[in-house]
């Protein structure tokens, strides 16, 4: 059997290379590289979008939408991990551990959108507890998330590691103040809720890795569970996964770090508190789970591959 053409529409961002890095010694698939001088070239781009089995868009929203037009091969497969197709019903969203029978649907699919970095982190805490009527759908979630820099792109890259860079970029800093974030769309479309989440991010001093963390009154719940009872319920959902894993409850150290998942591909949820709040905390890199580590985990499942290949757990 001929392997799979794989191409990369968009390889030189922070997304692609991430993705391209993940690919690059693999064996069982044949990635097709455009030259250089004409990745920007409409004609040329058409033709490697309809020559691959399977295609990554790492571009912004409006170019994403433009290859997915230029694509008239009915037999090529997408992976678009820009924010334009996360709340479009034709599009499966990437997330195979979110709800029995979405890892099935991502095998299936022929059009699969990429969960942004920050939606991942809320979902992974929140969207099975909305699905066990835990949380409903109408409760006021609050959620803070705390990324990397490097999610920001290469010009954030360089503003962060530039020698003479401003002084106060040492600290955390709190974006997105107008609370019109763009991955809000598909946390609330996705987790189900009738309303989008009070949300912050936080930008910090660190290349990669992310703290998402999801604040709950167990009084106000719809089922009052203490959080040893809800860790219950996040660890039988997750059941032991090899991306998506819960650690033991009672087991949490003192503190929580950024980076503590950077450079894996995997997502650790710890769940702390008591009977009356609960805490709960997704790990991740977000460029791992949150980003390239996601989609070729949605590669794999597409293209028949074990999961995991290719991923660093």
């Amino acid at each position: 059997m001929d392997r799979p053409k794989v191409y990369i529409d968009g390889k030189e961002g922070t997304t692609g290379l991430q993705i391209y890095d993940r690919l690059a010694a693999r064996e069982d698939i044949e990635l097709l590289l455009i030259d250089e001088d004409k990745r920007k070239d409409t004609a040329e781009r058409k033709k490697f979008l309809n020559g691959a089995d399977l295609v990554f868009l790492c571009l912004p929203d409006a170019a994403a939408l433009e290859a997915v037009s230029l694509i008239e091969n009915e037999n090529t497969r997408v992976i678009d991990c820009s924010t334009a197709h996360r709340t479009n019903p034709n599009w499966t969203y990437g997330f195979p551990e979110l709800k029995k029978g979405e890892k099935e649907a991502i095998q299936a699919a022929k059009r699969v959108a990429n969960p942004g970095c920050h939606a991942t982190g809320f979902l992974a805490c929140v969207a099975p507890l909305v699905q066990f009527g835990v949380i409903p759908t109408d409760y006021p979630l609050t959620c803070w998330s705390l990324t990397g820099y490097s999610g920001g792109g290469k010009k954030m890259i360089a503003e962060y590691e530039d020698p003479g860079r401003d002084p106060l970029l040492a600290g955390p800093a709190p974006y997105s103040l107008g609370m019109k974030h763009k991955h809000l769309p598909e946390m609330q479309k996705i987790a189900g809720l009738d309303y989008p989440p009070a949300f912050l991010p936080v930008l910090g001093d660190v290349y990669k890795g992310m703290c998402t963390t999801v604040m709950l009154h167990n009084t106000h719940l719809g089922k009052r569970l203490t959080a040893e009872e809800i860790y219950e319920l996040l660890a039988f959902h997750y059941g032991g996964g090899p991306v998506v894993k819960v650690a033991p409850f009672g087991e949490a150290p003192a503190r929580l770090y950024t980076s503590q998942m950077a450079g894996t591909d995997s997502l650790l949820l710890t769940v702390t508190g008591h009977d009356g709040q609960t805490l709960i905390t997704a790990l991740f890199d977000n460029l791992g789970k949150g980003a390239s580590g996601a989609a070729v985990q949605n590669m794999n499942l597409m293209l028949g591959f074990e999961e995991t290949t290719g991923l660093n757990l």
